[in-house]
């Protein structure tokens, strides 16, 4: 191999080496940079306290929307499309699911809120996207929302949206059995 070949081969393989790190890293920079900017659209995953105050003097739309990724085979729609809420004011909301297959499968929902930056201030005093959701073979389900949106939320923002995406967790989820609850028992008890 000629020495210029040698040199355009050994640059190709360190590019395509830097390129599939730079891949790998991907992921967590744009995590690192979505916290830094606050544009993310996560909102917390562990529930919060009631509000203390509330702003009558605005209104907030707050919509709501579901989606089900391809290989979930449920039924899931929020009961409404939108409420309007003073900020600070505690609403409750229910989302619809059934599991239509012919065995149990366990959902998990994964919320989202746009604009990006308001998500720091939804906050969910309860959430079914806190747990997993088992159902059987046809079964139904209500599953509540409890939540307020902060008085801080910038004045501009009048509209926000949040969007439950469903997947199905029935592969690594491990549901609470009544053997499991007996072991969590025996557990608590041997800390004592």
């Amino acid at each position: 191999m000629e020495p210029q070949s040698r040199r355009s081969v050994i640059g190709l393989v360190f590019a395509a080496i830097a390129m599939f790190g730079f891949a790998f890293a991907l992921v967590p920079l744009y995590d690192v940079f979505c916290d830094i900017t606050g544009i993310n659209g996560k909102t917390a995953t562990t529930p919060t306290a009631a509000s203390d105050r509330v702003d009558r003097t605005r209104t907030v739309t707050v919509e709501f929307v579901a989606y089900i990724n391809p290989d979930v085979k449920w039924q899931f729609t929020p009961q409404v499309t939108q409420v309007n809420v003073h900020p600070g004011e505690t609403k409750i909301i229910n989302y619809q699911a059934k599991n239509l297959n012919p065995q149990p499968s366990i959902g998990q929902a994964v919320p989202s809120v746009t604009p990006g930056i308001a998500a720091q201030y939804f906050n969910k005093i309860e959430c079914f996207c806190f747990n997993h959701q088992p159902l059987a073979a046809g079964q139904e389900a209500e599953l509540p929302l409890v939540f307020y949106v902060d008085p801080d939320l910038p004045r501009d923002i009048e509209v926000l949206t949040l969007a439950y995406t469903l997947y199905d967790v029935s592969a690594t989820a491990q549901p609470l059995t009544q053997s499991n609850e007996q072991d969590n028992e025996v557990k608590n008890v041997e800390l004592l």
